[in-house]
């Protein structure tokens, strides 16, 4: 009887490649993707508001409302009904083409580290910081921009904030690229990595709450999905957040003034921003606006999550009916 031929070293190296990129390019990764940003999106849009409540107190120090409702009430009062929305269309653009990019991402390489073997804290931790980054570096100029239309209009108690005439997102880009550079788009972009370790914590305490709830039963309620979201971000926004407001500060451009100042967000430019914000408002300040973001994004997230969780099931199981 004749012998099997074995594969040859390059055979088994091609099918390997052809692995990984299936792995990386697959319906599975496109669907989980897909819900992430729809999930963000549907989210976001319901509680807009509170962000731009969250927004106004990072980078207007002088503003002396500190609770989430009077803040809206002042902007509501001072700029009309609909300043709360403003900006919502770039944000929710933004936001969908990033979390597209982070949920794609942190899906392809828990399909390609994470097969077979069994899954950890450590490893969802690893995996949510890579996907961090490579979502941070592809998307920050969409978030520099809808933070300057966000605030385009409002009515500021710092004077040296430059008022801006931006006609759009488009118009946006065009006026930070020729009057600011290139350079300028990626403002924020060092807090912006360090706050990867956001995601990273919200995703590796959100699925290890998970696993453990999956061990005791088949699948989890629509309530159980939306506490351990709400819990995971909770904790991460806490750890996170004198980062966060650097990051608000930086987009918005407060170094237009003095262009010698222009920086991407080098540590040294963030660390002088905090100690400088310790210094006019105390150590209370680096967390000025902490309890509308928590409820912005405490509430984003558990629904985010929820959403997320709920279309994925649909979806794949449709796919499983239709084969």
């Amino acid at each position: 009887m004749r012998e099997p031929e074995m594969p040859a070293a390059g055979d088994l190296e091609v099918a390997g490649d052809e692995s990984m990129v299936g792995s990386i390019l697959s319906y599975e990764n496109l669907v989980h993707a897909v819900s992430g940003a729809a999930g963000s999106v549907t989210a976001m849009s319901i509680f807009y508001p509170l962000d731009t409540a969250r927004l106004r107190l990072q980078v207007d120090e002088h503003r002396k409302s500190r609770s989430t409702p009077a803040v809206l009430m002042e902007i509501i009062k001072e700029e009309g009904l609909a300043a709360p929305y403003r900006g919502w269309f770039p944000v929710i653009s933004s936001l969908c083409c990033s979390n597209f990019v982070y949920f794609y991402t942190f899906n392809s390489l828990k399909a390609l580290w994470v097969k077979g073997k069994v899954p950890s804290t450590g490893k969802d931790l690893g995996i949510g910081f890579i996907a961090g980054v490579v979502n941070v570096l592809l998307t920050t100029p969409l978030w520099v921009v809808n933070t300057r239309l966000k605030l385009q209009g409002a009515k500021f108690r710092n004077d040296d904030i430059v008022p801006t005439t931006y006609k759009g997102i488009g118009d946006a880009f065009h006026q930070i690229l020729r009057d600011e550079g290139l350079p300028a788009l990626w403002n924020g972009t060092f807090p912006s990595l360090l706050l990867v370790f956001n995601p990273a914590i919200q995703f590796m305490f959100y699925e290890g709450l998970k696993r453990q709830l999956l061990r005791r039963q088949a699948e989890l309620s629509s309530l159980e999905v939306f506490a351990i979201g709400a819990v995971a971000k909770a904790i991460a926004t806490t750890l996170t957040y004198p980062l966060q407001t650097v990051q608000s500060v930086l987009r918005f451009g407060h170094e237009r003034l003095n262009p010698e100042k222009r920086t991407l967000g080098s540590l040294r430019s963030v660390i002088y921003l905090l100690r400088q914000r310790v210094r006019r408002l105390g150590f209370l300040g680096l967390y000025k606006g902490l309890e509308a973001k928590l409820l912005q994004t405490v509430l984003t997230a558990a629904l985010m999550f929820l959403v997320y969780e709920k279309l994925t099931s649909i979806t794949f199981r449709i796919m499983r009916l239709k084969h």
